[in-house]
């Protein structure tokens, strides 16, 4: 692992083969923590997934050039409209000029032609766009947990799902990735602040996202997580069943 700001603590590692986990821990005044996570997966057309918050930009871009000179950024992609998620979107698409945003068409309809400096490039649910050597598929899962333009990326050549806020946990000081249960630790998170919409097609979509096998699951918040994907969403579906 690389600190790249001391002061913040902004880190990255390499999660899985040419794929970068971007960490940014936070400790509030009750001194309880949180993290913030991009990816960056460095290919022929990189691509960042996440953008942090704008206020965060430039601890994130200090991170990503320690992987790759950021104009060479080719997409900046997010799981739905979030600050976390897409707030600095235009400060990225300003540094990188061959840039474009990279979403749902949900998104793109709804927002990001409006709010993006740049149109974006739309995926359609199932989806695939080629990287280079990595390809991503686009899967659209409105409302799961949270926004109707709502979706996630899927790595193929790595099987590590880019899955946004699923398995959010709490804490700031966690092991990049992790072969441990996040499952307990997410749950209770999502106890205290429950931010699931609890759409009624929860478990149809898990289980597409699961019927991709995902060996390395890229969290957001808190540790990337390595093993059977699979299974852990079929958990996931059954604890939202509940």
């Amino acid at each position: 692992m690389s600190v790249t700001n001391r002061e913040s603590g902004t880190n990255v590692h390499e999660i899985s083969d040419g794929i970068y986990r971007i960490n940014t821990p936070v400790v509030f005044e009750n001194g309880n923590g949180f993290s913030f996570n991009q990816y960056l997966i460095a290919d022929d057309e990189p691509l960042l997934f996440h953008t942090g918050p704008r206020k965060m930009f430039p601890l994130v871009r200090e991170a990503v050039a320690s992987v790759l000179p950021v104009e060479r950024l080719h997409y900046i992609g997010f799981s739905h409209m979030e600050a976390d998620e897409c707030g600095s979107l235009n400060e990225w698409l300003a540094v990188a000029p061959q840039s474009m945003p990279l979403c749902g068409t949900v998104a793109a309809m709804v927002s990001i032609e409006d709010f993006a400096d740049r149109s974006p490039r739309a995926l359609a649910d199932g989806e695939l766009l080629s990287l280079g050597k990595h390809s991503v598929r686009w899967f659209d899962t409105p409302h799961l947990p949270h926004a109707w333009e709502c979706g996630f990326l899927m790595e193929e050549q790595n099987s590590t799902l880019l899955c946004g806020d699923l398995f959010t946990q709490g804490g700031a000081d966690l092991p990049p990735i992790t072969e441990l249960d996040i499952l307990g630790p997410s749950e209770a998170f999502r106890g205290t602040m429950d931010y699931f919409s609890h759409t009624k097609n929860a478990r149809a979509m898990l289980e597409k996202l699961a019927s991709t096998n995902p060996t390395t699951l890229a969290c957001m918040h808190g540790s990337a997580w390595r093993g059977d994907g699979a299974k852990l969403l079929r958990t996931l579906a059954d604890e939202l069943s509940v």
